[in-house]
């Protein structure tokens, strides 16, 4: 008897995560990854946040500029994450080394001169309220941006993390799953707008959703998605039927394997009733903005949300086994194929036939069933032949790129002053 006492009654039962299960992981991702939202790196702020695999530590200096270095001191390996700003300068806390802006180590703790041992440093682009890191797998500079996005509303916008096992493709690919709105987010019915068009390392469709509500009866929501590489999603809500327009920014950041971080960000308003007079109308659309801004933020959350589940226990599926309905998931795959480090041939698995690897994007075998997929542009394959990296075109202001210069997840829900 005293033996069984070293064991408990409870078992191991349910889905085993992603990130636990042992299957194969998708590669990292090279390109932008949101690592943080604005508002949490205050001047002389230092956070160290995950990415790849690896620490970056993040910083804003005095002027207000961004940092994102590697974690451990040239000197001696102490860990950055627990240094200091001090004005210009990142202070390593073992033995108060000091880099400047650019890297280079401009002081010891022992007045001595510094050695040439500079921080490496990863290129860094704040905008949209959220700080974004570039990593790519040969370390290539930076060959396209996150733009500037409009916004709506005259309040801060809202804000929510979670983290989970999963992989930042399934977040982006989610916006083309057709399917999966009505199977899992309940919508009537759904239908996509027009071609998926890709240019470069970005891509945009449109949609419409059609539903139902006691009150509202049947309503429809026109629904626009803009993607940039395989960390940002920008999509605009309107329903009609309220009034209601809002921004919401998805940003999955892959942190190790088959694990990521999801933060989410939100912005909305009502529309001024085109029957009032002008300053009437506007302070109704203001109010209605007030007193509904949290619980619409909460219910968007909820909608993201339903995919939790799903994410955090999936196996990437390739070749997916599509059929008619499902959204154009095939050619979005091998679009994303450009955001990874180049598959090898593998050996031949038996006599008379040869396998490639796997990878994220091996669209030659994915053949959807008709109709499936018959949104995209004409072209080979539907969509541009892909190479590294990739442009984004777009009309506003792009971010500011700092390179250095001469159950399920717990969730933290924030206003944003942004």
């Amino acid at each position: 008897m005293g033996l069984s006492r070293k064991y408990g009654t409870a078992i191991t039962e349910g889905p085993t995560p992603a990130d636990v299960a042992g299957q194969a992981a998708l590669p990292y991702p090279d390109g932008w990854a949101a690592v943080a939202f604005s508002e949490e790196l205050t001047r002389g702020k230092v956070l160290t946040r995950p990415l790849a695999g690896e620490d970056v530590v993040l910083y804003r200096l005095g002027t207000g500029a961004l940092r994102a270095v590697k974690p451990y001191c040239p000197h001696l390996g102490a860990h950055l994450g627990l240094g200091k700003v001090d004005g210009e300068d990142l202070v390593c806390p073992f033995h108060l080394f000091a880099f400047g802006p650019d890297g280079a180590c401009v002081r010891t703790g022992y007045e001595t001169a510094p050695p040439r041992s500079p921080l490496g440093q990863y290129p860094v682009c704040e905008v949209n309220g959220a700080v974004f890191v570039w990593r790519h797998h040969d370390g290539r500079a930076p060959d396209w941006t996150v733009p500037e996005w409009h916004v709506v509303g005259h309040r801060p916008a809202r804000s929510g993390v979670w983290e989970m096992a999963g992989h930042a493709q399934e977040v982006i690919e989610n916006s083309v799953d057709l399917g999966h709105f009505a199977t899992l987010h309940g919508w009537r019915r759904a239908e996509i707008g027009g071609p998926v068009r890709y240019d470069g390392a970005e891509f945009r469709l449109s949609m419409r959703a059609h539903e139902s509500a006691p009150v509202l009866g049947e309503f429809t929501v026109d629904v626009r998605v803009e993607g940039y590489g395989l960390a940002a999603l920008h999509v605009d809500v309107h329903t009609p039927r309220v009034g209601l327009r809002m921004c919401t920014t998805v940003l999955p950041t892959a942190i190790g394997p088959n694990r990521m971080q999801l933060r989410q960000l939100n912005r909305l308003t009502f529309d001024e009733p085109a029957r009032l007079p002008a300053p009437l109308a506007r302070a109704v659309s203001r109010a209605a903005t007030r007193v509904l801004d949290r619980a619409v933020f909460k219910a968007s959350c909820a909608f993201t949300a339903a995919d939790f589940p799903v994410w955090h226990h999936k196996q990437y599926v390739q070749p997916p086994r599509l059929a008619h309905g499902d959204g154009p998931i095939g050619p979005f795959r091998r679009w994303a194929r450009r955001f990874y480090p180049p598959q090898p041939v593998m050996a031949p698995a038996s006599a008379g036939r040869t396998d490639t690897h796997p990878g994220p994007g091996a669209g030659a075998e994915v053949t959807p069933a008709p109709g499936a997929g018959a949104e995209v542009t004409p072209g080979a394959d539907g969509i541009p032949s892909p190479a590294p990296g990739g442009s984004s075109r777009r009309e506003g202001a792009p971010g500011r790129v700092g390179a250095p210069e001469p159950g399920l997840p717990e969730r933290s829900e924030r206003p944003s002053p942004h």
